[in-house]
């Protein structure tokens, strides 16, 4: 018999009636009560914690007024002698449970019942929430009625609609009867209740479980009417008869398993069946008194249930595909984890994943019980399994070692650091200190203690830090002013980032791959802590960056891509190249090496295309005229970097433009990763440049240039690489225009200089203004942004130029004029073409870095028709590197120095060698 149908209509009916005298009241059983509303909800020594005395047919003294209500008369004894029937145990039990959403309205509890009835277990439990909703309602019952709010009747009408139209839907007969007789029965009782508490204006903890609790009652009854119409034998059962447990301070109860083992057996002597549908949630206390099982008390009960039966299984049906590798709603890349073990678990439900919370697990550990966490919603994911030790597994169904399985985070928090040097050796410092946290009800979230003892740091929700803080300078207020404590900081805006998994026990490097994440994303770490076990590693980090470094950790420790937000600037002949690129390359990228470079964001000078997810490249120039919004480059590098989904952000320069060069210094600073063929950062001013390369030596922020020399070809990653392994540059020389290497590769004795310059020009390898390539400063910037990376402190003033436009014509206004004039200047480069080709030799114009006198030079030189230099065709560079280890050969790349097609290449390598570095499978 239920809690709810011990106590009888005519008690509460009393209680209600004794707002206004206190009068003897003697219920069926004839137990006196006498009642008074100022005594009803009084604790005293005589009257049980939650305020109401349940006495046992002795006699207690009292001077105070108490109820004495017919709970305990009404429920069985263990002792009453029954038949009794033996209750199997083990395996051929399977339990599911339920949550409100599943039984949310009579749809989903037809599909309920369909799931039960199909699970052909031997055995079946099945836990049930209220409806969804109804808790709330029930709880708000409860506060209006004590706050004396009359709309607690009417509130309490709609929740008995809600259920009398759903039994409509469902259930019909003598089922239906059944059904509606016991909720205006329970409507009844509750009414009766709901006016004490209202005369009252409080509630006892006690009389509030036992409102709450009737969603599940309801919903039990409910769900079993409907299997036993599918076909299934079922009862249903209150589990308030079965049940018990023992407060345990901090809001949680300890179940009893001795007594719950003793009632479950005597429940199910008198109500045999294939399948129970219980309440979840409730339970009693051992005086019979109705209580809740706190929070998440339905997978609580499951668990208990499973583990009272020896069950084969639990499953936790839910409205997601299982536990995933990172909340799903921060990480896009998040995965269904097909199995955890116990430990990890509750590791990653502690800070907030929505897995169970970790007194769930407790009663099936015991046991070695799997939990199931599947989706009702999608029957095909087969979910997550809660076991003994989690596995993991290839696609071909091969174990694979996974040491981190999750990553959880906690937000809202502030660390407090009690530091001095009087803290040094003291016993009792942080007994005092968690003392003084206690004293003032705080959460110690995580705690971090140098060896040192010279400071202690802890994380608490950041509602609690200010009386924390205030309670620590009270108690420590000697120790401060003496100077033995140095302070008591606060830091406020922080989060919590935990990385959760059973197999980072013992095995080398799991901190490293995550503190080497964590930096390579540019952010800071506050404090960490990592228990012995070793299944948690957990770091504080400002608030700002928990997102991101969420997605830059999970990236690293999963197989899942490699993704980079990817921001364009300039989408001119090269960009619009590299963009087309990028379109036929990503899905083999993807595919291939699990790098996802998705582009942001397309800004040129007029116009800016941005995307939340991705720009379709395939169609980019027809959506950027569509959508296209006006250029704004701070906006555009926010939008590009401020994306949510992504943890690494590169902006790509393909300008010429000074001004765009100007904000790499900012970029780098803010995390963002720069890659460009733009010479003017590097050719610019000496010192910004300094401060450019100091930058970008002691950040993990990257910035990658090899296009600005020499397009496509590896010449700065080829200097570099000597000057890391310790070679010394004597000197580089070489011929680094495409356009001059084309002009002097075809001007030959049938030819002359200036149709040359104009055959170059229609042939696309000069710039709309053949000038700004004779002049030479081209070159010369080469020139400089090579001596710089050799070591060399050069500004480009330094650099002498031989500049092949004539003089007269440097002013001219237009290009057309330029090359039109330019014929009357033919016969001085003509005759020194003639004198080289007497001496057997060629013109190139070159660049060269003379490392050993610390200089550099532009101009035209003649090379022996032997020489490397001059076996060039087309528009090809070549670079000799002369080092002491390549001094009597010198070292000589040669190929394609200029068009869209191989700068753009070049820059496109950039991008993939910073998916290397931030993580890429090589």
């Amino acid at each position: 018999m239920s809690l709810s149908s011990a106590i009888s209509p005519s008690s509460y009916a009393a209680i209600a009636a004794a707002s206004s005298a206190r009068t003897p009241i003697f219920n069926k059983k004839k137990t006196a009560a006498v009642l008074s509303p100022l005594s009803l909800f009084h604790q005293s020594p005589s009257l049980s914690k939650t305020g109401i005395f349940l006495h046992r047919g002795r006699k207690e003294s009292s001077s105070k007024f108490y109820i004495a209500a017919s709970v305990t008369t009404a429920v069985p004894s263990l002792d009453d002698s029954v038949e009794k029937v033996q209750l199997p145990r083990g395996a051929m039990w399977s339990i599911h449970k339920f949550g409100g959403t599943c039984v949310g309205s009579s749809e989903r509890i037809r599909n309920v019942a369909e799931i039960v009835v199909e699970d052909d277990s031997e055995r079946k439990l099945v836990v049930v929430s209220a409806m969804s909703k109804v808790t709330d309602m029930m709880y708000d019952l409860i506060y209006k009625a004590q706050s004396r709010d009359d709309s607690y009747e009417s509130a309490l009408d709609a929740v008995m609609e809600k259920h009398k139209l759903t039994a409509f839907d469902l259930l019909d007969g003598d089922d239906l009867a059944r059904f509606l007789t016991r909720l205006q029965h329970d409507v009844n009782n509750l009414k009766a209740m709901l006016r004490a508490i209202y005369i009252a204006g409080h509630a006892t903890e006690s009389f509030s479980d036992f409102v709450v609790g009737h969603g599940e009652l309801w919903s039990a009854q409910l769900l079993s009417f409907v299997i036993r119409k599918n076909g299934g034998d079922c009862n249903w059962m209150d589990t308030r008869d079965v049940l018990v447990v023992n407060p345990a301070g901090s809001n949680q109860v300890d179940p009893d398993y001795l007594e719950s083992e003793k009632r479950l057996e005597k429940w199910f002597s008198s109500n045999q069946c294939q399948t129970i549908v219980a309440t979840g949630f409730i339970a009693s206390t051992p005086q019979n008194i109705p209580t809740t099982l706190k929070r998440d008390g339905s997978d609580f009960s499951a668990a208990i249930m499973g583990a009272l039966l020896r069950a084969g299984q639990v499953t936790i049906w839910t409205d997601v595909n299982g536990v995933y590798s990172a909340d799903p709603r921060k990480v896009s890349e998040a995965v269904v984890l097909k199995t955890l073990s116990y430990q990890e678990a509750w590791e990653m439900s502690y800070f907030g994943a929505n897995v169970l919370h970790p007194r769930t697990i407790i009663p099936v550990m015991r046991y070695d019980i799997p939990i199931v966490i599947r989706n009702i919603f999608n029957l095909s994911a087969p979910g997550t399994m809660i076991c003994r030790e989690s596995v993991g597994e290839t696609e071909d169904g091969l174990k694979l070692e996974s040491h981190v399985k999750g990553f959880a985070t906690i937000d809202n928090l502030a660390l407090i650091n009690v530091e001095g040097t009087g803290m040094a050796g003291v016993p009792g410092t942080a007994s005092a200190i968690f003392g003084a946290v206690k004293d003032v009800g705080a959460n110690v979230i995580m705690i971090s203690q140098a060896s040192s003892e010279h400071s202690i740091c802890f994380a608490v929700p950041e509602s609690e830090v200010k009386a924390v803080a205030k309670a620590l300078e009270a108690r420590f207020r000697q120790a401060l002013d003496a100077g033995r404590l140095s302070q008591v900081a606060i830091i406020p805006n922080c989060s919590i980032l935990a990385t959760v998994g059973q197999k980072m026990a013992s095995t080398p490097g799991v901190s490293a791959t995550l503190f080497n994440a964590l930096a390579k994303a540019n952010i800071n770490v506050r404090a960490i802590a990592q228990g012995c076990t070793e299944y948690n590693i957990t770091v504080v980090l400002s608030r700002e960056d928990c997102v991101r470094a969420l997605k830059a950790v999970h990236s690293r420790f999963y197989l899942s891509r490699t993704t980079i937000a990817v921001g364009i600037v300039g989408p001119g002949l090269i960009g619009a190249t590299l963009l087309d690129q990028l379109r036929d390359q990503a899905a083999i990228l993807k595919e291939n090496s699990k790098i996802d470079l998705r582009v942001m964001g397309i800004t040129g000078s007029r116009t800016m295309l941005l995307s939340e997810t991705g720009i379709d490249l395939s169609r980019w120039r027809e959506v950027q005229k569509e959508k296209g919004e006006t250029a704004d480059l701070e906006k555009f590098v926010q939008h590009v970097r401020g994306n949510h989904f992504i943890p690494s952000t590169v902006i790509v320069d393909c300008t010429a433009d000074s001004e765009v060069a100007s904000h790499y210094h900012d970029w780098l600073c803010r995390g963002i990763h720069v890659v460009t063929p733009n010479k003017k950062a590097n050719s610019g001013p000496l010192d910004q440049y300094l401060k450019l390369r100091a930058l970008q030596r002691r950040s993990y922020t990257h910035y990658f240039y090899e296009a600005t020399v020499g397009a496509g070809l590896p010449i700065i990653t080829t200097l570099q690489g000597l000057l890391e392994t310790g070679d010394k540059i004597l000197r580089i020389e070489g011929i680094f225009s495409g356009t001059l290497s084309y002009i002097f590769n075809n001007f030959k004795s049938t030819t002359s200089f200036s149709e040359v310059v104009s055959e170059a020009k229609a042939a696309g390898y000069t710039e709309p203004d053949p000038r700004d390539d004779l002049a030479g400063t081209d070159v010369a910037r080469k020139v400089i942004i090579l001596a710089r990376e050799s070591g060399l402190k050069l500004e480009l003033s330094d650099i002498p130029v031989q500049s092949l436009v004539p003089e007269p014509l440097r002013d001219i206004a237009s290009a057309e004029e330029f090359l039109l004039q330019l014929p009357q200047f033919d016969s001085d480069m003509t005759r020194k073409r003639e004198d080289a080709e007497n001496a057997g030799e060629v013109l190139r114009y070159v660049g060269v870095v003379d490392a050993v006198n610390q200089k550099g030079v532009v101009e035209l030189k003649r090379y022996k028709k032997e020489h490397p230099f001059a076996q060039l065709s087309g528009s090809d560079n070549i670079i000799a590197f002369t080092t002491e280890r390549y001094n009597k050969q010198p070292l000589i790349i040669r190929g394609p120095g200029a068009g869209a097609e191989v700068t753009a290449g070049g820059v496109f390598s950039d991008i993939l060698r910073l998916a290397s570095y931030l993580g890429a499978p090589s």
